[in-house]
């Protein structure tokens, strides 16, 4: 199969190829072949971007996508509420089915949003069948989807059989691919992290670990002193850590990813995309949770972006978008594949409406995305070559039976948790 994207505004993320006000993309057995201002080629499907601007899909290197059903129940939670409601006393309440139609949800939702690579941190493994539910509803959404291990939030079983049964079925580098998550050095003990990374250096699997120090403790100096900063590792939040420790990520070759609207909301501290950039590392970005803000990247850029700006003015808006493509895949291991337009990367490219009055006109595309983007300008989704939205409408997703579903799901767990999901 060739398609061939024509007439649209490209904003590539490389470098290499730059921005082209009008330009045609060539695609071919799923991989971006040519990029130029005119193509040739009278045997490929043709998909008019006129009045688009085609970009490379967005990369969320962090979210916990089982908790889709409690969209919105933690809008005013603080950190320690949100662990007492989720982990306390959801999480326990919750059947493999329910993690399967709350991945499939969410996993759909991002997608509909432009997220064509997603890490989903999985800390809903109560047993073997919620890790596997968790998974097939990743399988059946047609996104690139890295299923991120993680035990149970305050557990400290041993996890390496499961993990490498999990892993057992997970071991190609088809859409569905692994990484583990780490409990880390606030959870759990030193010699447990040491465990977990020589688990993941055996079974090849890169990692993600939640930092937040509080100001109190200096988890990535111990981390570096029993010789465990690896440059495999995503360190999630690492809110209020020193800067002397932002430069031991960077010198390690550790990648962070930063979630500011919960890191706002929930008190962690101001997101540390400036601090980070000056110890010289590439912040990614993140949703989190649904159940405290929405799921969509337009609104994690353009928080993290204002934030910012306003503490010390230092950002462009270009930042942000490399931060939510070409930095998300490449602290995800899949800076070759995607993140970027470029002839050899597999196509993973968005088209978002130009002609759409909360954006029209557009003078500077980068700009606009990042300060005035949303989910209704994604009118077409590519991921690998397929075109899976098209016109606005996710290709064949029966979503009403879904919305049914999902929503029996929540009723149950929240009346056998006892929770109010409304804020009363």
């Amino acid at each position: 199969m060739r398609t061939l994207l024509t007439g649209g505004t490209v904003v590539s993320l490389d470098p290499s190829v730059g921005d082209l006000k009008r330009a045609d993309v060539l695609l071919e057995a799923g991989v971006i072949v040519a990029v130029a201002e005119r193509i040739d080629a009278p045997d490929a499907a043709v998909i008019d971007a006129t009045d688009r601007i085609v970009m490379p899909g967005f990369v969320d290197t962090h979210r916990h996508t089982w908790q889709t059903a409690l969209r919105g129940a933690g809008a005013d939670w603080t950190f320690a509420e949100y662990l007492a409601a989720i982990h306390g006393r959801l999480r326990p309440c919750y059947r493999p089915e329910d993690v399967y139609l709350g991945n499939l949800l969410g996993r759909l939702e991002a997608l509909h949003s432009g997220v064509t690579t997603m890490l989903d941190w999985f800390h809903c493994a109560q047993s073997p069948e919620h890790a596997d539910a968790a998974v097939a509803a990743l399988r059946d959404v047609p996104g690139r989807s890295i299923f991120c291990y993680g035990a149970g939030w305050g557990t400290t079983d041993p996890i390496g059989a499961e993990v490498r049964r999990v892993r057992s079925g997970l071991s190609g580098d088809g859409l569905v691919t692994m990484a583990l998550g780490l409990r880390g050095p606030e959870l759990t003990t030193m010699d447990t992290v040491a465990e977990e990374l020589r688990l993941a250096a055996e079974l090849r699997l890169r990692t993600s670990v939640h930092i937040e120090s509080g100001g109190t403790r200096r988890p990535i100096a111990e981390l570096r002193a029993h010789g465990l900063l690896r440059d495999t590792t995503t360190f999630v939040h690492a809110n209020r850590i020193g800067d002397d420790e932002l430069r031991m990520l960077a010198d390690a070759g550790a990648s962070v990813s930063i979630s500011p609207d919960v890191e706002l909301k929930m008190g962690m501290g101001w997101p540390e995309t400036g601090r980070m950039l000056a110890a010289g590392l590439r912040p990614t970005l993140s949703v989190d949770d649904c159940p405290s803000n929405g799921g969509d990247m337009f609104a994690t850029m353009r928080t993290a972006y204002a934030v910012q700006r306003g503490l010390d003015g230092g950002l462009r808006s270009r930042d942000l978008l490399e931060f939510a493509t070409v930095d998300g895949a490449r602290a995800c291991g899949l800076a070759a594949r995607t993140g970027s337009i470029t002839p050899g990367k597999d196509a993973d490219i968005i088209l978002l409406r130009a002609d759409d009055l909360t954006v029209f006109p557009v003078n500077h595309p980068a700009g606009t995305i990042v300060t005035a983007g949303h989910p209704g300008l994604v009118d077409t989704v590519i991921v690998a070559g397929r075109v899976v939205k098209r016109d606005g409408v996710l290709v064949d997703v029966d979503l009403p039976a879904l919305r049914s579903r999902l929503v029996a799901s929540r009723d149950r767990i929240a009346a056998a948790a006892g929770v109010a999901l409304d804020g009363a």
